[in-house]
């Protein structure tokens, strides 16, 4: 008997990352693009059919049972739309009719966040648990929690927003329009762009050595000792630690998977975080969780993804045990 496959697409800000994933979960062939976002909706749409054309490139097309789709949101899940996003050109775009009506195959979409819970808990950190949230952050913040077993959505999909919970009174405007939200001052962006600004200073900094400053240069100056490296880090980092622990005070889970790029940037990330949970979540809640890094890293939202296709059931996912296989057919 042939096997046969999913697709999952992983659908960021910065890059779009698409397997060809057989139905034990092993990644068969696999296509990373950036996203280059401000070419705008039909460039980044172009870009994902690509990189769908290329992982299945060989492969029998009724060998392919199905294609899932995790996208920032907010989202309109049952109509397969994504609403807006800060980091993406769509605004109430129908991209599961687009991908279907070019595949002929059934097509589903979930939060990114959601998906790569969904990952986490079937595969890496999570497994094993029963109540788990996932929070990744990288160009934004987002989040997911698998709550008595189940992927918990919400009213709209779009639950556990967690880069726009509010975390100050002040602060820059975030994307989304608010001030205050986690993401302006707890991802990967806004550690890049606060180096930005300070090296547009006259404050001594080898920051300024650097053409082009992100977050991966303020990692690396902190670990070198620069003050003011480490100093962005430590005021964004705990903002990012005072979202952790809200969402650990609201959801009282057993454990809290951290993902995304700004958790490669040492150990001072995960440091920071135990810290202020330590400090700003309730005891009983903060005693009782642990938080740890994601294992998966950069492949939990794309399993998570081809995972969505069979964990449907009236617009709601069911995930009966953490075993090695993703979808039974």
């Amino acid at each position: 008997m042939k096997k046969k496959y999913v697709v999952g697409v992983d659908l960021g800000g910065t890059k779009i990352y698409t397997a060809l994933v057989d139905l034990e979960g092993n990644i068969i062939k696999e296509k990373t693009v950036e996203t280059l976002a401000f070419e705008g909706e039909n460039a980044v749409m172009g870009r994902i059919i690509d990189t769908i054309n290329y992982v299945i490139d060989g492969t029998e097309k009724n060998l392919i049972k199905s294609i899932g789709i995790g996208s920032p949101g907010p989202l309109d899940v049952k109509n397969g739309v994504i609403i807006e996003n800060s980091n993406l050109p769509f605004k109430n775009f129908e991209i599961v009719k687009t991908i279907r009506e070019t595949y002929d195959l059934p097509t589903y979409l979930d939060n990114d966040a959601n998906v790569a819970t969904l990952g986490e808990f079937m595969f890496g950190a999570g497994k094993g648990t029963e109540n788990m949230v996932f929070i990744t952050a990288s160009t934004g913040i987002g989040g997911g929690a698998v709550i008595n077993g189940k992927l918990f959505r919400g009213t709209t999909g779009n639950a556990l927003e967690v880069g726009h919970t509010i975390v100050a009174n002040e602060g820059p405007r975030c994307g989304c329009g608010n001030i205050g939200c986690a993401e302006a001052l707890g991802s990967g962006t806004a550690i890049g762009k606060r180096a930005k600004e300070a090296v547009a200073t006259n404050v001594e900094t080898s920051l300024k050595n650097y053409e082009n400053v992100t977050s991966k240069e303020v990692f690396k100056e902190a670990a070198n000792g620069d003050r003011v490296a480490k100093n962005i880090l430590e005021t964004s980092l705990n903002y990012l630690g005072i979202a952790v622990a809200n969402t650990i005070t609201n959801f009282d889970p057993e454990k809290v998977v951290i993902g995304g790029g700004v958790i490669n940037g040492g150990s001072i990330v995960l440091d920071t975080i135990r810290r202020v949970v330590g400090e700003r979540a309730l005891k009983t809640f903060a005693d009782s969780c642990t938080v740890e890094k994601a294992v998966l890293g950069g492949k939990a939202g794309v399993l998570g993804a081809a995972a969505l296709v069979n964990k449907r059931n009236n617009n709601k996912y069911f995930i009966k045990e953490a075993t090695i296989k993703l979808i039974n057919f």
